[in-house]
């Protein structure tokens, strides 16, 4: 594998750049100033040819079957983990180092997953295949609100519900409850195809598909990903993942237990330090944040209903919001590579 050495400005590919996250990761370049000195476009044969507005000018989208990586200093890749299965290898071989968003790689014991706030030293080891997973969006915002905490107290355990808005599928799940909401209030009947209920007025207790065990792939996500963030596979995570119809940003109820008794008071104030996360806790009517008015279109992790456990002596709770485009995969995904540039702005 070939080595780059990244000086600034560098040359960055946009690998699924059509795509809900690549439109995001195009924004976000744009709007954190970005050294880019070059930005190409990059998607499937179908989509070759459109273009893509960027600080200004539009690019025009090249096939990634035939894309050369040779000049490429870092690769965005969010085409899905078939294709980066493929092509980040070919990209990584050429030298641009690869950061991934899909599940492809998160799991491999020599390839770094990270967020920034949480383990940027874990960045280095990129060096092995030239390749760094951006972990699932649920993660993310979880284990950012979890991270102060389990420096200062230890984690012992983390029961969690989340309420993922079904951007997370993609575009035909946008789509698809915006038909069905249309449909629904005229009262025509709906026939889902991007979901496996009806998406509207709904709430569905299945994201991904179900393993032997009977979690479904995005629960055992979190298990397997917070574990390795956390660099512990002593702490024990029990997720349920519900899809909900709600457009943009994910929300999660939290519930953990500490090695070591820690009060509200300490919770709330190592939030508050925490680098990209914002307290909103007010005990009265609003006093919290939503996926809607606070996560949708914002980079922060908002945390609110911050409470002792009235169950376990040790068990503190609390409500996570983020936005699931942004923190949960292409500002992540930026952020990494502002990291690998020496660019610290959290």
């Amino acid at each position: 594998m070939k080595t780059r050495n990244l000086n600034k400005p560098v040359n960055i590919a946009v690998v699924g750049a059509t795509g809900e996250v690549g439109q995001a990761l195009l924004s976000i370049l744009e709007q954190r100033d970005f050294p880019a000195a070059e930005v190409r476009v990059v998607a499937s044969n179908r989509s070759v040819g459109k273009l893509l507005e960027f600080r200004g000018e539009e690019l025009a989208v090249e096939d990634l079957d035939t894309f050369d990586f040779s000049g490429i200093d870092i690769g965005l890749f969010s085409p899905g983990a078939a294709v980066s299965k493929i092509h980040a290898p070919r990209a990584a071989a050429a030298g641009a180092i690869v950061i991934d968003n899909t599940s492809q790689f998160r799991y491999d014991e020599d390839i770094p997953l990270v967020v920034p706030e949480v383990n940027p030293e874990a960045i280095a080891q990129y060096a092995a295949r030239g390749i760094i997973a951006n972990p699932n969006c649920s993660t993310i915002q979880m284990v950012m609100a979890l991270k102060p905490v389990y420096d200062a107290v230890g984690i012992e355990r983390v029961n969690v519900a989340t309420y993922q808005a079904v951007s997370g599928k993609g575009k035909k799940a946008i789509e698809e409850l915006e038909r069905q909401t249309i449909d629904l209030l005229n009262g025509r009947p709906v026939i889902p195809t991007a979901h496996p209920r009806q998406m509207a007025f709904n709430a569905l207790p299945q994201i991904d598909v179900f393993q032997d065990n009977g979690y479904t792939r995005e629960e055992m996500k979190m298990v397997w990903e917070t574990q390795k963030i956390l660099s512990d596979d002593t702490v024990r995570v029990n997720p349920t993942c519900v899809r909900v119809p709600v457009f943009y940003g994910h929300s999660e109820a939290v519930h953990i237990e500490t090695k070591e008794k820690i009060s509200v008071a300490e919770v709330r104030s190592l939030l508050h330090d925490f680098p990209g996360v914002v307290v909103i806790d007010e005990q009265q009517d609003g006093g919290y944040p939503t996926a809607v008015t606070e996560a949708a279109g914002h980079d922060s992790v908002f945390v609110g209903r911050i409470r002792e456990d009235l169950s376990h002596p040790r068990g503190i709770n609390f409500w996570v919001v983020a936005d699931n485009i942004r923190k949960g995969a292409a500002l992540n995904s930026v952020q990494i590579a502002e990291q690998l540039l020496g660019i610290s702005d959290f």
